[in-house]
């Protein structure tokens, strides 16, 4: 994927620089930068690059443009006032807007490079926006072209990334039930993934973009987002109730139960993390679920031998919080497996097409 966009990125700076030249651009410098800016990662990133930055470079020219026109600035100190006057706004704006960042320096651009080239304000202008245009267009055909990278494939990665962080995640915090974990622990545990979907929800937001602009036909990123965000929450409520161990009288009975929960979900996720990388469907769910029926079981038991009425309020809480959570998880983990579904049906509608 780096080796590709590396690729991708010089191919446009050499065609950005060719197309400059055979047009006779004053300045080829711009239309090179706007082509390497604008290729990025997915076709869904280039394509919010270009965009965020034809709209900020035309923004910028016009603006800058307009007063290094109507405000005459020969001296020094008067340039330095126009610099004020036009950089200002553009710079909250920028401030406001990240994604408008390019607008203050196009207009620096615009009012600063007469004076080194020789050339009027307005012909600055329109040299600036044709160089971003042409090298923004060179741009989003190497992205298309060149070993293009579609979102989606990205987001399947990342998806699978989060399942396996989550497998590992699990196995280690039902095993804390047994002896408790500390905060580090938890963190520890906790951090890669929410790291990983807040990346995911980067890479979903390019997705949707390549869905919008009918360059994709895969399945929309949102069920598969809010699953593995639930699925996530999940994993926080048993943490917190793996701060400390299970009651001493019934780990001996249900931990055992515990464990079978935690080999079959890990699995379960491993096997849907594959799933989707393969865009095959996702693999069954028995397994899981036998193994909740059986701890179920286990603590009607436990309770109808009057076990739990002698919880301390807190320890009592911890213990009802894992059944909510386990229940929580079956259900998300059946919502995976539909959305594992859909993933794989769009994938084949794709192959077919």
């Amino acid at each position: 994927m780096h080796l590709a966009l590396s690729l991708r990125v010089t191919i446009g700076a050499v065609l950005a620089l060719l197309a400059a030249q055979l047009l006779g651009l004053p300045l080829p410098l711009w239309v090179v930068l706007t082509a390497v800016i604008v290729t990025q990662m997915s076709v869904g990133r280039s394509l919010k690059a270009t965009a965020d930055y034809l709209v900020g470079t035309i923004g910028g020219s016009v603006y800058g443009g307009a007063v290094a026109i109507l405000i005459p600035h020969e001296g020094q100190l008067a340039l330095l006032a126009v610099l004020v006057v036009a950089l200002a706004p553009l710079a909250l704006l920028a401030a406001v807007r990240p994604s408008m960042n390019i607008v203050p320096i196009t207009a620096i651009i615009v009012l600063l490079l007469p004076g080194i080239t020789h050339t009027s304000p307005l012909d600055s202008a329109i040299y600036r926006v044709l160089e971003v245009a042409l090298g923004a267009l060179v741009g989003l055909v190497v992205s298309f072209i060149v070993l293009p990278s579609s979102a989606h494939r990205q987001m399947r990665q990342a998806a699978a990334r989060i399942l396996d962080l989550m497998a590992r995640a699990l196995v280690a915090l039902m095993a804390g039930l047994r002896r408790g974990l500390d905060d580090d622990e938890l963190h520890r545990l906790q951090d890669g993934i929410g790291q990983g979907l807040a990346d995911l929800d980067t890479i979903g937001a390019e997705a949707e973009r390549e869905r919008r602009a009918r360059l994709s036909s895969e399945a929309d990123t949102g069920p598969l987002r809010r699953t593995l965000l639930r699925l996530r929450h999940d994993l926080v409520i048993v943490g917190r109730a793996a701060h400390t161990p299970l009651p001493e009288a019934m780990r001996p009975r249900l931990s055992p139960r515990l464990d079978e929960i935690s080999l079959t979900a890990s699995t379960y996720l491993r096997a849907c993390s594959a799933s989707l990388l393969a865009s095959q469907g996702p693999p069954p769910l028995e397994a899981f679920e036998r193994a909740l029926d059986a701890y179920d079981a286990e603590v009607d038991a436990v309770r109808a031998e009057g076990l739990t009425r002698t919880l301390p309020g807190d320890a009592a809480e911890r213990f009802f919080a894992i059944g909510f959570a386990l229940e929580q998880m079956h259900q998300n983990l059946r919502d995976l497996a539909r959305v594992v579904t859909e993933w794989s049906a769009t994938a084949d509608s794709t192959k077919n097409h």
